[in-house]
């Protein structure tokens, strides 16, 4: 099947901890929801039950998925929803055991016999939730499967032919590595540009443009509000923020008071190798210290590994380049957009169906191509960065301890971002045409290896550093 996708289903804004197991239960509740309103039932329920299966039971606590169904269910919006009125909603739910459904309903709840945890896996994908509402005198049950960055999708595709009729309206249809750049070496464009033209056949330029600036001004806060962060994640871990100590040496006695007078505060710092690879990981591990504190991340392309790419387009706006501006932003945030999207097409960007491979590797393989064309890369410069981050992520399995996305899983986008750098300026200093393994090859062997890779390492923590290094003893 073909399929359409934008930089806007890649880079969404949503609640962390996780885009599979948070963002994607809570846009499957209001799928729900918006079913029930179809069939006339919202009105009339007395009960509503959410079965969970696979990886979304086995590591659903430490993602928050129950949290985010019943948020879900509450009919708000992860968008869009003040990020302080979470805990209060929640506590709301579990003390009065009622659920107001849709924003409208008021009905009884009991989170903890409503939400039921199924370590039995469904055969469609390891990412499953069944919902099911109850009135007077039927049932109306929906399942839906959650299959990594916040996309939801049904085992029947029924959304599939109009996502093709998007797909062809496109003026540059793309399924592959290879049709890209055979639409930029034909055109004589960037990649960027083509992308551009694809996302035009569906917004206008303002809207796109305003877009994309609000998912970097999300990306950006978000750095911001973890520099400036202190104190111990939650979960039971007991881990500790690390990105504001870290971040109170490198920035010294600057004085600003906002995001955007931080980062012109940060050009003026020194700049050696060791505050360079602090400043980026200080970047990475921010936004992941959010995500875990259930704060707005933008899925790049899920929230697990939503800090590898705002700390790699920091470090080119901070470090490497300091009269780029909003024309640069937008070039990479539609770069990494486009280079996501095709890994989605031809393997998947789920850590419960591929590892971390399908999370870090894929948001170091966009960061990586998106650094290497503001940097002047060629285009097929630009697929050989993605390739050779990708390349050195292979095999990376998902294995967080407590079913939490904090160990191992905000230290490897540290990681992830300078392979992400060092692949770009490799790609740069390589003629493209010498490469030996094509984009579309490393994609091709992520999901042979994917499929060969036994379940434990996949986001169910029943294997790896989740099973040899015990809960208590952090």
């Amino acid at each position: 099947m073909e399929e359409c996708i934008s930089v806007f289903d890649m880079l969404k804004i949503g609640v962390g901890p996780s885009s599979s197991h948070t963002l994607g239960p809570w846009r499957a509740a209001e799928r729900f929801l918006a079913e029930l309103r179809q069939e006339t039932l919202l009105s009339t329920a007395t009960r509503v039950k959410i079965d969970l299966y696979g990886s979304l039971s086995l590591t659903g606590v430490g993602h928050a998925t129950d949290l985010a169904v019943m948020l879900g269910l509450s009919g708000q919006d992860p968008e869009y929803i003040p990020v302080e009125n979470i805990d209060k909603i929640i506590a709301s739910i579990k003390n009065t055991h009622q659920i107001n459904l849709g924003n409208q309903l008021l009905i009884p709840f009991d989170f903890e016999k409503d939400i039921v945890f199924n370590k039995n896996f469904l055969p469609f994908h390891a990412n499953g939730i069944t919902f099911t509402a109850f009135t007077s005198d039927k049932e109306y049950t929906s399942t839906f499967y959650s299959i990594g960055g916040g996309f939801v999708v049904k085992e029947e595709r029924v959304n599939a032919k109009k996502k093709h009729e998007i797909k062809c309206a496109f003026p540059y249809p793309i399924q592959n590595a290879q049709e890209l750049l055979e639409y930029c070496t034909t055109q004589n464009r960037k990649i960027s540009e083509v992308v551009y033209d694809n996302e035009k056949s569906m917004r206008s330029e303002e809207e796109i443009d305003k877009e994309l600036m609000r998912i970097w001004n999300t990306m950006l806060e978000c750095m911001y509000i973890g520099c400036h962060s202190e104190g111990i994640l939650p979960g039971g871990l007991n881990v500790r923020r690390r990105a504001f100590d870290m971040h109170q040496g490198l920035i010294g006695l600057s004085n600003y008071n906002s995001p955007q007078e931080w980062l012109e505060c940060i050009r003026k710092t020194e700049v050696k190798f060791r505050q360079i690879l602090k400043w980026v990981s200080c970047f990475a591990l921010a936004v992941n210290e959010v995500n875990a504190a259930l704060g707005r991340v933008v899925t790049a392309p899920t929230n697990g590994s939503a800090g590898v790419i705002p700390a790699v387009l920091m470090y080119y706006l901070v470090i490497e380049n300091h009269e780029a501006g909003e024309k640069e932003i937008k070039q990479f945030l539609m770069v990494a957009g486009e280079i996501g999207s095709i890994f989605k097409k031809g393997s998947t960007i789920s850590a419960a169906m591929g590892g971390c491979q399908a999370e870090i590797g894929v948001s170091s393989a966009m960061a990586a191509a998106a650094l290497c064309e503001v940097m002047g890369g060629t285009p097929d410069q630009v697929q050989m960065a993605a390739e050779i981050a990708m390349e050195h992520h292979l095999g990376l399995t998902c294995d967080p301890i407590g079913g939490l996305v904090q160990i191992p899983c905000i230290e490897r986008n540290t990681m992830g971002a300078i392979k992400a750098i060092n692949a770009a300026e490799l790609a740069m200093e390589t003629d493209a045409k010498n490469a030996k393994v094509p984009l579309d090859k490393v994609i091709n062997t992520m999901w042979q290896t994917a499929k060969d890779m036994n379940s434990k390492y996949k986001e169910t923590s029943e294997g790896g550093l989740a099973v040899a290094v015990n809960v208590a003893d952090c």
